[in-house]
């Protein structure tokens, strides 16, 4: 009966942070770019009461005894599929359709990985991200650029005064992985490679590595599906309380053996 209090207790705690997990993606079905996570569960230890192929009186035991001593969180998964498209009219809002991930340069120097691709300009006509993080490689636009257009394989080019040819501007390239799944979330919409996730592989939009194209004027929204997200959050309440059912439980019939000795 303690065995029971300690292993419903683990599954509490698992639904507890299934929860928070679920909780986070709904918080943020509205933020563009956000990747919906997923928890993933483990079974913890077994106490081995008969080991199977245990020698018996005549022969080897074939199934054994086991008891498990419940669940724990194991990892947080984040999923990679793709968004719905918000067409907003901005020329500096793209979408990636398809894989890849935009490359932006964090304060301290590192790179960061985003889908979230409402860019601005700075005051030195740079393109950058809400945060002022600079997008990689960078790309500079002049003041005085009449209209700014980027091609689905990422050529940015912009109409100057005097001009009737569009000047190219740079390429924007996008950063893919090996196995985006285990890439870190930073907040703020932004990824960093792990060891898990595997370097970073770099290429133009549309190449042959896996990036896809771009969608100028458009912004991918969070790929959380509201619905399931739901029914997500109906199935760890009805699993806490099953868990916490059976503290209950196990909490009266110790009662119970406790007034055997009175």
């Amino acid at each position: 009966m303690i065995r029971a209090l300690y292993t419903a207790a683990s599954g509490m705690s698992a639904q507890q942070l299934n929860l928070d997990t679920v909780a986070n993606n709904l918080a943020n079905s509205a933020t563009a770019g956000f990747r919906q996570m997923r928890l993933q569960f483990q079974d913890m230890v077994y106490q081995n009461l008969i080991t199977p192929g245990s020698p018996a009186s005549t022969s080897t035991v074939s199934a054994g005894l086991q008891i498990g001593l419940g669940t724990r969180s194991s990892a947080t998964e984040v999923i990679q599929s793709q968004g719905d498209f918000n067409q907003t009219g901005n020329p500096l809002d793209i979408a990636i359709q398809g894989g890849g991930f935009f490359q932006v340069q964090l304060p301290n120097g590192t790179t960061a990985y985003t889908r979230a691709g409402s860019f601005h300009m700075n005051n030195q006509g740079t393109m950058v991200t809400a945060e002022g993080d600079q997008v990689l490689p960078a790309i500079t636009i002049p003041a005085s650029a009449t209209s700014v257009t980027i091609s689905q394989y990422g050529v940015v080019s912009a109409t100057l005064p005097g001009q009737t040819t569009p000047a190219t501007l740079g390429t924007i390239q996008l950063a893919n992985f090996a196995n985006p799944g285990g890439l870190t979330a930073l907040g703020g919409s932004l990824f960093q490679e792990t060891q898990a996730s595997g370097n970073a592989i770099t290429a133009a939009p549309g190449g042959t590595s896996g990036a896809g194209t771009l969608q100028q004027g458009y912004l991918e929204n969070s790929n959380v599906d509201v619905v399931t997200e739901f029914v997500q959050m109906i199935l760890a309440q009805r699993a806490y309380e099953s868990n916490s059912k059976v503290i209950h439980v196990a909490d009266d019939m110790y009662s119970q053996v406790n007034g055997l000795v009175r």
